[in-house]
């Protein structure tokens, strides 16, 4: 185990102090995951691409206004809102060391978990995915897409329970780097909420993107 996976466990494991639990989700910190090299946009800085006039990053950071701490994962970039800023060691480490970066400065006893590519991600959103991971024997709550698939990049979960998996997760392969993200979820308790609206939507493409624009500015007329 390297010297940065020693310290990513040591981290996780101490975990910092939590605020007392409530179980109405309102207590709670975001993780926005910025960074990745957006291959399918031609390496374009997809957090940054605008989208019904604002970057992809401020729609994420406007839907989770109510945490009490955000943490971007990623480059500093100008937001809309002040923001913790962290990187996942080393970069491009992938989805898993991103997350474990961002929730070493959580504190609070919910974290909502967000990429930084979707377009149409909404305060009410992050409130549904809150109130389900606060259910009684759920340790999150994940989004489905509308074919079905879950997106843990798009959830709400008990700070406690993530990094438990964490640790578990850096214990048993000595490294988080280039892991996929289920690699964590596929041993949490969670509960899965279906897309209303479209919201699950992320801009992969430049298709997606300029359907996006379309759609919001048509919902802006």
């Amino acid at each position: 185990m390297g010297g940065d996976d020693r310290a990513a466990r040591s981290s996780l494991l101490d975990g910092g102090e939590e605020l007392p639990a409530d179980d109405t989700g309102a207590c709670y910190d975001a993780v926005v995951l910025a960074g990745g090299r957006a291959r399918r946009l031609g390496g374009a800085d997809k957090p940054m691409v605008s989208v019904g006039g604002m970057s992809l990053l401020d729609r994420a950071l406007q839907a989770c206004d109510g945490a009490g701490r955000t943490i971007v994962v990623g480059p500093h970039r100008a937001t809309v809102r002040p923001v913790d800023h962290v990187r996942e060691s080393p970069v491009h480490g992938g989805p898993l060391a991103a997350l474990a970066a961002g929730v070493s400065r959580v504190r609070a006893p919910f974290v909502v978990v967000l990429a930084a590519d979707l377009p149409f991600v909404r305060q009410e959103t992050v409130a549904e995915l809150l109130r389900q991971a606060a259910g009684s024997g759920a340790e999150g709550a994940v989004m489905l897409e509308t074919q079905g698939r879950d997106n843990p990049l798009f959830a709400a979960y008990r700070t406690a329970a993530v990094r438990r998996g964490l640790a578990l997760t850096l214990a048993r392969h000595g490294v988080l780097t280039g892991l996929p993200i289920r690699v964590l979820t596929r041993a949490l308790a969670l509960r899965y909420v279906p897309d209303v609206g479209g919201v699950s939507v992320d801009c992969d493409t430049w298709e997606v993107v300029a359907l996006a624009r379309a759609i919001l500015k048509t919902n802006a007329g």
